[in-house]
């Protein structure tokens, strides 16, 4: 596979066997050759679990300080007045069976759902559709509660979720190459302390393997593990 010159530039700028400071870590990726687009900071880890125990699944939700940098449309499935609720903290779709029957029909044109414990009944019945796709609302991650006032407002304010796949390993998101240093590095460590906390009862032995840094199109940058794990 052939990569771009710019991309290959991006990758003699990172050292290969090097593990990076947060800090020089997000210098270094601010510096990398950037596409056109304001790409997306990701966040890799590698942690020592095995998923298929259900005690050393890692699964969570954190709020970064300075949010993602991007719009996250957001649906409530609600009845009632407390809908709102809903649209004054930044809903941008509100509805019960009607929007219930819209995605049944096929619409998607959002990025989460937030329901009340009365509606996943009916809701649940979309699973076949919002399953595969991971719009499926969980109460363990704050998107089934009746507070929806607080959950908006959690997620326009830049909650993420992050969940370590089958391999042991979890993809999330700390912003955009266009925030400044500091901001990605309060969303970085708001991350990585929040994984660290979530550590399961079953985890034995190093439970954070290895972790590492990019831009949407450029080359990972691997992060000095004993800073992160410090962090807690």
């Amino acid at each position: 596979m052939r990569h771009s010159k710019r991309y290959e530039t991006a990758v003699k700028m990172v050292e290969k066997d090097k593990c990076y400071l947060l800090k020089d870590a997000i210098i270094l990726l601010k510096e990398i050759p950037k596409t056109k687009f304001d790409e997306t900071v990701n966040v890799t880890i590698k942690l020592g679990v095995n998923p298929k125990h259900a005690d050393q699944i890692v699964k969570g939700t954190v709020v970064l300080p300075k949010g993602t940098g991007r719009e996250v449309k957001v649906l409530v499935i609600i009845k009632g007045e407390k809908g709102k609720e809903a649209e004054e903290n930044g809903a941008d779709f509100v509805g019960a069976d009607d929007m219930i029957e819209k995605i049944s029909k096929g619409w998607l044109g959002f990025d989460v759902i937030v329901a009340t414990p009365d509606m996943m009944k009916e809701l649940s019945k979309l699973g076949k559709i919002l399953g595969p796709k991971g719009l499926m609302p969980n109460p363990k991650m704050g998107t089934v509660t009746f507070d929806v006032g607080k959950a908006v407002k959690d997620i326009k304010a830049g909650k993420v979720e992050f969940k370590v796949d089958d391999a042991g390993v979890m993809h999330t998101i700390v912003g955009k190459a266009s925030f400044n240093e500091d901001a990605i590095l309060e969303n970085l460590k708001a991350l990585l302390e929040a994984v660290l906390i979530a550590k399961p009862s079953g985890a034995k032995g190093q439970y954070l393997e290895n972790v590492y840094l990019s831009s949407s199109m450029g080359p990972s940058i691997k992060l000095d593990r004993q800073e992160v794990v410090a962090l807690h």
